[in-house]
């Protein structure tokens, strides 16, 4: 079995890849090459995709069983896609997201049939409108779709965080080894569902070349649900650190406008999400999780301790941090002494 993938080795795509490879598929990479080393059984086609006339002659002579493009973020990006790879793959996968559901949610438990609607998260109305292309070209030009569509997945080199500033999870690791407070939107008890990409891997497999994805949206979640807190205080006990956190209302947080709380917070991680994958587990019979959020956890905790390269520090992070903790503990003795 033949398959190409644009990217390819990032958080999510490079287990796949790896774990594609090992069970035999002819993988070509579409990207710029930088990772290139980590799916050593995978072929290299160094291309930007962007540029679609140097992809279209590179692939000229080219078919394949999967095309699953995993950097397509905008509408204009599954239409060049189309272009490419009509006529030249049985199936091809548009990574979108479990973000795209609505919010607020009119029933607690998510499945596929969920109506997509996000009015807080440019970045989920921007999938939304991809699935909509794609889903068009399924129904008038038999176009082979698979939309596939993950909640909050990490890797080895990440780690599912509340809040964080522009450079990583580091920072807020830092915060906790010096022993000082760290953000959490509300109160940190809605329930959210994190996923390893060694558990997506085999999940997302599983769909390549099943002919009874074709044409279907199929969300890959994880399962364990966990509260925020939870999550945070996993970390902090894979750091051997305290978790200390300083509670603010996502409404607050969401009117600083250096970062992109209102998306990623109130059209994503402030809502608690219950996810039936019960179409997943039909279309891929046996799949389950390898190790629970807190094994994973200290896995990836200790990636980040033993590679300086992923120790990014971020000052205006922690500037602000320093900043909205003293707002809120002032705000608190202020209450107190009504």
């Amino acid at each position: 079995m033949k398959a190409l993938f644009i990217g390819g080795t990032g958080v999510i795509s490079t287990a796949i890849s790896q774990l594609v490879t090992e069970r035999g598929w002819d993988l070509t990479l579409l990207n710029r090459g930088n990772r290139a080393g980590e799916v050593p059984g995978a072929r290299q086609l160094t291309i930007d995709i962007g540029k679609e006339d140097e992809v279209r002659e590179a692939i000229r002579d080219e078919s394949y069983d999967v095309v699953a493009d995993f950097i397509a973020f905008v509408p204009e990006q599954v239409q060049r896609d189309i272009r490419l790879f009509a006529g030249k793959t049985a199936q091809y996968i548009f990574i979108s997201s479990a973000s795209a559901y609505q919010k607020p949610l009119s029933h607690p438990v998510i499945r596929e049939s969920t109506p997509l609607s996000n009015p807080y998260w440019a970045y989920s109305r921007n999938k939304i409108a991809c699935e909509e292309i794609l889903m068009k070209a399924y129904r008038e030009t038999g176009f082979p779709v698979t939309i596939v569509r993950p909640s909050h997945t990490f890797s080895w080199r990440s780690l599912p965080l509340a809040i964080h500033g522009d450079n990583g999870p580091w920072q807020v690791l830092k915060r906790m080894q010096e022993g000082k407070k760290v953000l959490m939107p509300g109160d940190g008890s809605t329930l959210w569902a994190v996923m390893n990409s060694r558990d997506f891997a085999p999940a997302f497999a599983g769909l390549m070349g099943n002919i009874h994805a074709i044409g279907q949206a199929v969300q890959i979640t994880g399962e364990e649900l966990l509260t925020w807190n939870q999550i945070m205080e996993a970390v902090a006990k894979a750091l051997g650190a305290e978790y200390r956190p300083c509670y603010v209302p996502t409404d607050l947080l969401a009117k600083y406008r250096k970062y992109d709380f209102e998306g990623g917070m109130l059209g994503d991680k402030s809502n608690t999400v219950i996810f039936d994958n019960s179409l997943l587990h039909r279309l891929v019979p046996g799949l389950a999780a390898a190790k629970r959020f807190d094994e994973y956890a200290r896995e990836s905790v200790a990636y980040f301790l033993e590679h300086p390269e992923m120790q990014n520090e971020d000052p205006e992070f922690d500037r602000f941090s320093d900043a909205v903790v003293s707002i809120m503990e002032k705000a608190g003795e202020k209450i107190s002494a009504l």
